[in-house]
């Protein structure tokens, strides 16, 4: 038996015994139905990190095959405490960043609008004032709200504490506006960036970052004294982790925690030009992963800080929470680093409720959705009303009930950033079509060929799958106004596709 397969059976075995002992004891014990005004105002806490690539969470992996499970060989960082909230809630195997870059993806999940009406097509634009968040609709029911971390929503402003406009998030003090920091301290004026260049200048250092002091720790110790500020009152908070998203530094221990394994170099790290698309041309494509294991183990033990408060305030039965990121990061697949196209490393992004008493343990979502369903979703599973702008699907019966939606259409809508250039795309829970200025129509089969090394969008038996897509794609278009769908390539293509 090979040294793969054996870490793959560990990998397996081990944490499916975990979870089954985790179901039947927090069945019994913490996931009670909500009931009375609990169940008309559970609290919320959204989780988020940056640039993240799902195959480094256990609870993915565990949905995975091995060659796609182990894109870098048997080396591993364990998730368990992110794992939990899968194991006893819902995961996602299809969801995605509506457009996979930061400031557009957070966009479209803290708006439920399409990038291309709010704004923010691209990074570092400010959302547009007239938007109505999620935050805001549970401000205005008296919910108390507060957001920590990376917001990237109101332009240039680098770190920019405390955004003028907080679209519902009353409590900001400790959300910045842009960067990676690695430190931070608490000073009489407020949060500032502990880390400077020899000229004074903030920077990303992580030189003498502790426990205290390091981004992740330092945003969860806030995180933990709003919940235990809040534990009689239903609350929102959203606490936004800039990592793992580089540079790839993080405190000690976690540094040097993950430097002893050895890194293979992903199957498509080396490909022919033959299967590569013009919008995904080879760039820098590192896939040592040994820093970024440690900022994702850091993370999921600042997670299992969080969730051991709320067991201890008792507030698990009544509190919702959401883990996801903004986008991926591709790690040295297809010989490409960081985000922005759609292959799945950069596009697909991790998403787990846990949801006591609505969601049942061990679910699994299949179909495909994007940041734009998240608002509509959770404020209708929350018995909330809707601003009645929001542009993506209520996807509630996915999450509550174990039978399959008969009437749902599993597609979802993703594009590049900017307005005149660019991709667009339709994808489902197995293909992916995909349209560009500069590139003839791609289609991946996402089951036969995961690597998406293969272009199926001119093979016979896929016609019909290339005009359904095509169609729903143009309905889309016409719909939210994208002007992705009037440049004229593409148009032409989508027509003679229909045709």
């Amino acid at each position: 038996m090979t040294l793969n397969r054996i870490s793959y059976l560990l990998d397996r075995i081990i944490p499916c015994s975990r979870r089954l002992l985790e179901v039947i004891f927090w069945s019994c014990l913490v996931v009670a139905p909500l009931e009375g005004e609990d169940l008309k105002s559970p609290n919320l806490l959204i989780i988020q990190t940056d640039e993240h690539n799902f195959r480094t969470l256990g609870c993915y992996r565990e949905t995975l095959p091995p060659e796609q499970a182990y894109m870098w060989g048997p080396s591993v960082v364990t998730t368990p405490n992110i794992d939990w909230i899968a194991h006893n809630g819902a995961l996602c195997t299809s969801f995605y960043a509506t457009t996979p870059v930061c400031s557009s993806s957070r966009a479209a999940l803290v708006s439920g609008r399409y990038p291309q009406n709010t704004d923010v097509v691209s990074n570092n634009i400010p959302m547009n004032g007239d938007i109505v968040t999620f935050a805001e609709i549970l401000r205005r029911q008296g919910y108390a709200n507060g957001y920590a971390g990376k917001w990237h929503l109101d332009g240039d402003g680098k770190p920019q504490w405390a955004p003028k406009r907080k679209f519902g998030f009353q409590d900001n003090r400790f959300m910045f506006n842009r960067g990676h920091w690695k430190k931070l301290k608490l000073t009489s004026e407020g949060p500032k960036v502990a880390g400077f260049n020899n000229k004074g200048q903030p920077n990303y250092s992580v030189q003498g970052a502790d426990a205290s002091s390091f981004t992740t720790d330092f945003l969860t110790d806030r995180t933990l004294e709003f919940i235990k500020g809040h534990a009689n009152k239903p609350f929102c908070y959203w606490v936004s982790y800039p990592d793992p998203h580089g540079p790839d530094t993080v405190r000690a221990p976690y540094d040097s925690m993950f430097s002893h394994q050895n890194y293979q170099k992903p199957r498509t790290f080396e490909i022919g030009d033959s299967v590569i698309p013009k919008w995904a041309k080879p760039g820098k494509g590192g896939y040592k992963m040994s820093s970024y294991y440690g900022m994702v183990k850091c993370i999921d033990d600042n997670i299992g800080r969080l969730l051991t408060q709320l067991k201890e305030l008792k507030m698990m039965d009544r509190t919702i929470i959401v883990f996801t990121s903004d986008h991926g990061d591709l790690r040295g697949e297809h010989h490409q680093q960081n985000k922005g196209i759609p292959y799945e490393a950069s596009a697909k992004i991790p998403f787990l409720m846990y949801y006591p008493g609505k969601v049942p343990p061990g679910t699994v979502v299949n179909q495909a959705l994007s940041c734009v369903d998240f608002m509509p979703t959770i404020l209708t599973m929350m018995g909330k009303s809707l601003s009645g702008k929001e542009e993506g699907r209520d996807a509630s019966t996915l999450f509550v009930s174990r039978q399959k939606d008969l009437e749902w259409e599993d597609v979802a809508f993703l594009r590049s950033t900017g307005t005149k250039g660019g991709w667009i795309s339709a994808v489902t829970s197995q293909y992916k079509l995909i349209y560009s200025a500069v590139e003839s129509p791609w289609l991946f089969d996402l089951q036969k060929d995961p690597d998406e090394l293969t272009n199926f969008a001119d093979h016979p038996d896929y016609r019909h799958i290339v005009a359904r897509l095509s169609q729903a794609i143009l309905d889309y278009g016409k719909h939210y106004d994208d002007p992705f769908v009037r440049i004229e390539k593409i148009r032409n293509d989508l027509k003679k596709a229909v045709h």
